[in-house]
């Protein structure tokens, strides 16, 4: 009598404690894989029917062709993809690509994946504390035995993207992706034509692109071009009418949310643009870049608002959420470095500690961008803000002149100088202050 060989589920995911590094208040600080493995993974795998493998049980370290072999042979691949685990992503597009069916993701409800991955099917499970107790490891046991079953059978995404794949895909296929290269490589070439013309015409070119282009939806990688290209040259309406002409599925990507946003703000529109913030992040969660985004708009507000307590009630609303994208990324110093002029402007019990400290973590993100060489227009000028809010003359000098010699957008030199302005509202010392504003007034010949 043969029998049957039982069926191998193969577990892509960490071991050990690792941190998750979720916004606090939004998931777990840290997760014991292991223990969710014992008490809640291979027993949900083994009442699927299969037996249950995984990469860190091995006798030594996993080699790299046993791991292949085993993402290949194996009859179902489930990856935990509730960490950013650069090993657990390999693994997966190696499944995507080397079998048709059978792999399917996981992570905590509470979590957020990375930009492809967040576009894919994933059975979520709760997960609301640590260690884990009996009642929440037989709701997760429920959860992955439920959701796991009617995915098993899900086509990968190249299956499904390269009917065919990977030995009778059609050549046809091939033509029309090689034109679409060859259009977006002379498309970008168009967009690089425009970035190295002189910077009074810049504007025009890129217009006139965005008009040979309309009537017919632009590439998604050509449409984001154009949008980073409208927002370096601060063309906010260019970027409102371009929306209507993209890709669906660039349109409702989260980046492109944010970057309307802010044009809708800077055409006025502050409302609209908190409002639209506000559901990017009831769906996609918030980040520090949001976060900042949603400050720097009632910033605006406050600045424009006409009674004391329309400005107390922006000033505090800009205040928390600087404060919130603060703590969701200390090494992202764009809210942060707003807030030390807030809290003096506010000059509530405790504010101007908080404005000491704060400006400390701004510099200390700064210098740490500087060392690690980031490309970022606002480096520069953050750092000029915080030699204002510290009345440094001598390194605002420098810093001028670092400027000077850059390439910076025009709007974000702009951006730049209220913040200066309310700075200066702070410095005592009258030598400073006229050093300063002249520094001030030097800057606005710039834009």
């Amino acid at each position: 009598m043969s029998l049957t060989p039982r069926r191998i589920c193969f577990m892509v995911m960490p071991f050990g404690k690792k941190k998750t590094d979720a916004p606090v208040g939004q998931g777990l600080a840290e997760i014991d894989f292991d223990a969710l493995w014992d008490r809640a993974f291979k027993p949900a795998i083994e009442k699927l029917g299969y037996d249950a493998v995984r990469a860190d049980q091995e006798v030594g370290s996993l080699i790299i062709n046993e791991m292949l072999e085993r993402l290949y042979f194996s009859d179902l691949v489930l990856a935990d993809m509730t960490i950013p685990n650069g090993n657990v992503y390999y693994e997966v597009g190696v499944r995507h690509a080397c079998r048709d069916v059978g792999c399917v993701l996981l992570a905590a409800d509470w979590s957020r994946q990375l930009f492809d991955v967040a576009q894919m099917r994933t059975v979520r499970y709760p997960l609301a504390a640590m260690p884990l107790d009996d009642a929440t490891a037989g709701q997760i046991r429920d959860a992955l035995v439920t959701g796991i079953q009617p995915m098993v059978e899900g086509l990968s995404p190249i299956y499904t993207v390269l009917p065919g794949f990977p030995t009778r895909v059609d050549p046809e296929h091939a033509t029309v992706m090689r034109k679409q290269l060859e259009a977006l490589t002379a498309f970008q070439a168009r967009l690089s034509a425009v970035r190295t013309a002189p910077s009074d015409q810049q504007q025009a070119l890129a217009v006139e692109v965005l008009k040979e282009s309309s009537g017919a939806p632009l590439p998604p990688l050509a449409a984001y071009s154009l949008l980073k290209l409208f927002e370096h040259l601060g063309a906010w309406q260019q970027i409102v009418d371009l929306v209507p002409q993209l890709p669906a599925d660039v349109a409702k990507q989260p980046s492109v949310s944010e970057l309307t946003s802010l044009a809708r703000s800077k055409l006025g529109n502050h409302r609209d643009a908190i409002a639209a913030l506000e559901a990017l992040i009831a769906t996609a969660g918030p980040t520090s870049e949001r976060e900042g985004l949603l400050g720097g708009r009632y910033k605006k507000l406050y600045a424009e608002a006409a009674t004391d307590g329309d400005k107390r009630r922006y000033l505090n609303e800009a205040i928390r959420h600087y404060e919130r994208g603060m703590m969701l990324d200390l090494n992202d110093y764009y809210p942060s470095s707003n807030l030390p002029r807030l809290y003096r402007a506010r000059g509530a019990k405790g504010d101007a500690e908080k404005a000491v400290g704060v400006a400390q973590v701004v510099y200390h993100a700064c210098l740490r961008a500087r060392e690690r060489k980031a490309v970022d227009e606002f480096l520069l000028p953050t750092l000029l803000g915080a030699a204002f809010d510290a009345g440094d003359v001598e390194a605002a000098q420098t810093l001028l002149d670092e400027i000077e010699g850059a390439d910076t957008s025009t709007w974000k030199l702009a951006t730049m100088l209220p913040d200066l302005e309310l700075s200066l509202r702070h410095v005592t010392d009258a030598g400073q202050q006229a050093a300063l504003s002249a520094m001030v007034t030097r800057l606005k010949q710039l834009i």
